[in-house]
């Protein structure tokens, strides 16, 4: 994977970038809660947060997973440098690695991943990542991504581009400016359909289902054999 820049991607610097993720993501705050949660319920002592960004996410973890060891993996050293500002308080439990989630993955009990892996430009590159992270994972890890999705065909996507575009003009962003962002994103970004996401976590041997839903975005997890489901 290339290197990438939130600061060129999301026209934004990286110290606005929390703020202004909540006005581009619908359910922001919910999606990160979700997926905390399901990261939690496989009580983990190691997570790889994939793309970790400015830690947000991994707060959500360790908050969550008070046992928890969270790994932040990102390319963007800007990114990771507000993670260490943010994650300070929570010491040893957090460690830092410029790197990309194409480099080999260690050992785990959790994967997770937030707004980072639509920069996967093919299904077939994603499927391998898939592979990759089912096989970083212990017995009865998780995997768990939460990102934007889109349906394959053209008169499905309208809608969905619709009710994006309406939750950006709710923050403030004119409208004609929400789809200016949609195509500029575009130039990185590659949003596939939910159930080609689902087939994908299958192929690479999870068990696939949805924990949480708003607009384009969803929260995917595959669990791996041996998850203690009480």
């Amino acid at each position: 994977m290339s290197r990438h820049s939130v600061r060129r991607h999301l026209r934004v610097e990286v110290d606005a970038y929390d703020e202004a993720i909540r006005r581009f993501i619908p359910g922001y705050e919910a999606m990160l809660e979700a997926a905390a949660a399901e990261i939690a319920r496989v009580a983990p002592k190691r997570v790889l947060d994939l793309g970790g960004g400015t830690g947000a996410l991994a707060e959500a973890i360790l908050r969550a997973a008070p046992g928890a060891t969270v790994e932040l993996i990102d390319v963007d050293p800007d990114m990771l440098a507000v993670a260490r500002e943010r994650l300070d308080g929570y010491g040893s439990r957090t460690r830092f690695r410029e790197a990309s989630f194409d480099d080999p993955l260690p050992e785990a009990d959790a994967v997770a991943a937030s707004l980072t892996l639509h920069h996967v430009p093919t299904m077939d590159e994603k499927r391998r990542l898939f592979i990759r992270i089912h096989d970083c994972l212990r017995p009865g890890g998780v995997f768990v991504n939460a990102d934007a999705t889109m349906p394959a065909e053209p008169g499905a996507q309208e809608p969905v581009w619709r009710a994006w575009a309406a939750h950006l003009v709710s923050c403030g962003i004119p409208e004609e400016r929400a789809y200016r962002h949609f195509a500029e994103w575009q130039e990185e970004d590659t949003y596939f359909p939910q159930e080609v996401e689902a087939a994908a976590m299958r192929a690479a041997g999870f068990e696939a289902e949805q924990a949480w839903t708003e607009g384009p975005m969803v929260v995917a997890v595959g669990r791996t054999r041996g998850l203690d489901r009480t």
